[in-house]
């Protein structure tokens, strides 16, 4: 995380967990939970019911958090992400669930049983923690239990994730009896889930075990694992499928009685089971090859390819998908920034549309016939992109951070340089879905002819408004002898987002020009319908337009937009209007603009009391007398300018004395700055403005905490004799407070 110093740990009961038995799953119950309070939560996307496509689920990964590592940055393609090790139960760090939902994507743990874990697998189904019990007759089948299916939705809704994998990689003892109670236990963990979680949570069951409790990975769906895909809400197959397998899942799946697969009404099953599709099957795709079709790797299309999620209409499980980052990091030179460029061909294609994606060939099994494929293709080219919730919902924000930094800006200024960088995943923002792997600028209006001028995204590290990086967009203008190419104007999309018809929102944008003697730019942000129709039209208010420069460079513009009632899409690009002009417009000519943050949200109600949110204190608790470790905690609040007119209306007036606007907004913070600064020598008051920053909240999910080690704090600090902590916010919207709306506490050694 962006933290200065090294050696932090942060508070051991504020870890993720992990549990490696059943038993400590157990010992984790036995404690009255806390439940985070900092993680978001899941926000769904538009609904897309009537898309027959499938979809892909991503199987993930942990970060690194003193050092620059892998991350993932593809959800607009993602449905579903499942964090996964080889725990027994595997719980989803804060910051990867805050990541998720923030893009409208579900993030599963993990439940398996491997290995030795026979025990534990019947433990599961009977439910019994302690061990010195017993039923007083003995059973002659094996009985169901609700136990375990509370304690793994407690603690789904206790760290904020919306369900699980479960994969069960050894054999069932029981045998077929096991095997059915397992599958009844299953529905248990469904009820459960949905109860405690919500109806959005999933259960994802992995081709393994069989019906009579031998592990016999089957490849596809079929009579022996129907039961456990009738019980979970997805199925996950194994990877080492044959490439007519895909579809004989197909065929199977619409053979079977729709009653079985919840829809038809005369269903004599449970009748609380969501009707399933094919798009409820996710075939499985190992990254890495390990006996996947075609390979792996840049081949792993050509797996996808026999899925088919659009016209076969089943969905992808991908596995092994950071194959990009462990199979190069450790080859000489490799940086960060070569990796990015790997993951965006794998997932996007390469920025150059003419470059050709050299591919391995792929290995053939014995017996197996010729199996043809066409040249590379990204994974996005097989899935919908989907934008994030909107922001009538889940205010949309964007510093353009990946995940992971070298520096930490706080309004333009840098305020922490580490040396091998640093990973936070709660930080993560979409890094404008439009413009991977290129941009795609046009004239605005249909009148120029000539070529169209090229934008190159990248994102910089070297410079940030808030957060880790900006993102850059080099554009090259060709030369041209039209008679009207003095100025020019462009269109450039950035972000894709759903809107609601008739909502007034705001869009707000912190950017940079980094122009040339010879070019003028203006700049406008602007919202287009991505998919557009004679009878939408997207209005966008001049009144409610302003622009604004900010230190450093940076400027600042807002405006406010509408669509129409009666349009009939809702996906709409947030871009730039760009306009050059250039004294001699038959030389080509370069320009950059630099993107410090996007922020889109409904637009403040007219005539109503607004809020400004605020800390209003905060308090440190000592790990150890006299030690500077220990917890920071504060409390937010919101209040209200003063009245102007305090005389009373009359008794009859229908005109309420004051409206007030959604006042949770004023509560929403995406994470809070922490700076220490040393009492002077004098005694007077340390200035805020010249305190050290000390790192950002996020690490734990723990709202309104942060836990200080003294390692992480200079050496000025460490000595001094009074030190005063400062508490900063960052609001939804990416303000950040000023300091008079912020909070300190004074620790005396």
């Amino acid at each position: 995380m962006p933290l200065r110093g090294s050696g932090h740990t942060p508070n051991v009961g504020n870890k993720d967990p992990y549990f490696d038995t059943l038993e400590e799953l157990d010992a984790w119950a036995a404690v009255p939970a806390n439940t985070l309070t900092d993680i978001l939560p899941y926000h769904s996307r538009t609904d897309g019911s009537a898309d027959s496509r499938g979809k892909l689920l991503v199987g993930g990964y942990t970060e690194i958090p003193s050092r620059l590592c892998y991350t993932f940055n593809f959800w607009s393609y993602c449905d579903i992400f499942v964090y996964f090790s080889h725990h027994r139960v595997t719980v989803p760090p804060s910051g990867w669930v805050t990541a998720a939902h923030r893009q409208g994507v579900k993030l599963l743990g993990t439940l398996i049983f491997e290995g030795s874990g026979e025990a534990d697998c019947l433990r599961l189904v009977v439910g019994l923690p302690q061990c010195n019990t017993g039923p007083v007759v003995q059973s002659d089948s094996i009985p169901v239990s609700a136990h375990y299916a509370r304690v793994l939705a407690d603690l789904a809704r206790q760290r904020g994730f919306d369900g699980y994998l479960l994969n069960f990689e050894c054999p069932l003892k029981g045998g077929i009896e096991q095997a059915r109670a397992l599958a009844a236990w299953i529905t248990l963990l469904r009820f459960e889930l949905v109860s405690k979680v919500g109806s959005h949570s999933q259960v994802v069951w992995y081709d393994s075990v069989v019906i009579n409790g031998q592990l016999r990975w089957q490849d596809r769906l079929n009579n022996y694992n129907l039961p456990f895909f009738l019980s979970s809400d997805a199925f996950f197959t194994n990877y080492t499928w044959a490439p007519q397998y895909p579809s004989l899942t197909a065929q199977y799946f619409l053979s079977l009685d729709q009653a079985l697969v919840g829809n038809d009404p005369s269903h004599k099953g449970n009748t609380s089971q969501k009707p399933k599709f094919l798009q409820d099957i996710f075939t499985g795709v190992d990254v890495w090859g390990r006996g996947s079709h075609g390979g792996g790797g840049f081949g792993s299309y050509r797996a996808i390819s026999h899925i088919d999620p659009e016209f076969l209409g089943l969905s992808v499980a991908l596995f092994g998908q950071a194959w990009t980052w462990e199979s190069e990091q450790d080859k000489p030179n490799w940086t960060w920034e070569q990796w990015l460029q790997y993951e965006t061909t794998l997932w996007v294609g390469p920025a150059d549309s003419t470059e050709v994606v050299p591919v391995p060939d792929m290995p053939k099994r014995p017996g197996q016939p010729d199996c043809e494929h066409g040249p590379f293709q990204p994974i996005s080219s097989y899935f919908p992109r989907a934008p994030p919730p909107d922001p009538a919902n889940l205010a949309f924000y964007t510093s353009f951070c990946p995940g992971v930094g070298r520096a930490w800006f706080v309004n333009g200024v840098k305020v922490l340089q580490t040396q091998d960088g640093w990973a936070d995943i709660d930080k993560q923002c979409s890094l404008g879905d439009l413009l991977w792997p290129r941009a795609m600028p046009a004239w605005e209006g249909d009148s120029r002819t000539d070529e169209v001028p090229t934008a190159l995204p990248n994102l910089s590290m070297e410079d940030a408004w808030n957060g880790s990086s900006s993102l850059r967009l080099s554009i090259s203008t060709p030369g041209t002898e039209a008679d009207d190419a003095f100025f020019r104007l462009i269109w450039l999309p950035i972000q894709s987002l759903h809107i609601t018809p008739s909502k007034s929102y705001e869009a707000n944008i912190v950017y940079k020009l980094d122009a040339g003697a010879q070019v003028d730019i203006d700049l406008g942000l602007s919202v287009k319908l991505l998919s557009e129709t004679g009878e939408e039209t997207l209005e966008v208010n001049p009144a409610f337009t302003s622009q604004s420069d900010l230190q450093g460079g940076w400027a600042r513009q807002i405006i406010q937009f509408t669509l129409s009632q009666d349009s009939s899409s809702t996906v709409t690009a947030v871009g730039l209007v760009i306009g050059f002009a250039t004294e001699d417009p038959s030389q080509p000519c370069n320009f950059s603009v630099h993107l410090g943050q996007l922020a889109v949200y409904p637009s403040p109600p007219v005539d109503v009391s607004l809020g400004k949110p605020q800390i209003l204190w905060s308090k440190f608790q000592r790990s150890s007398s006299p030690s500077l470790s220990g917890q920071l905690t504060w409390e937010t609040a919101t209040s209200f300018p003063p009245f102007t007119n305090i005389k009373l209306p009359s008794a009859d007036d229908p005109n309420p004395t004051w409206v007030l606007a959604d006042t949770k907004q004023d509560f929403s913070f995406l994470y809070f700055n922490i700076y220490a600064a040393v009492y002077p020598a004098d005694g007077s008051t340390p200035d805020p403005a010249a305190a050290i920053f000390i790192g950002t909240t996020g690490l734990d999910g723990y709202a309104n905490s942060f836990f200080v080690s003294l390692e992480t704090l200079p050496a000025e600090v460490q000595a001094a004799k009074r030190v005063r902590f400062y508490v900063q916010g960052v609001n939804n919207r990416g303000e950040v407070l000023s300091w008079t709306r912020c909070a300190y506490v004074d620790i005396l050694i």
